[in-house]
């Protein structure tokens, strides 16, 4: 674990090594406990492939219909 500091400005640094493992881009979402940074994966298939993948090959057909029920259900619970 790294501890990290906001600048007068609002920004924070990650370290060089956390950088080059999950990227330059995140997403923000705030808990009630405090804030988590989501990396943000250059291809989000493959980002969404390596999330589902337990060992073995996920089938695309798969993995759409389970994005679009995971969507269905974020939608419906804002709503």
């Amino acid at each position: 674990m790294s501890t990290v500091d906001v600048d007068s400005r609002g920004r924070i640094y990650l370290p060089k090594d956390m950088r080059e493992e999950h990227g330059d881009k995140f997403k923000i979402v705030q808990l009630e406990s405090g804030i988590k940074l989501i990396p943000i994966d250059e291809d989000p298939i493959e980002g969404l492939k390596k999330a589902m993948n337990s060992g073995k090959d996920v089938d695309l057909e798969d993995l759409s219909d389970k994005v679009e029920e995971a969507a269905r259900e974020e939608l419906s619970e804002e709503f």
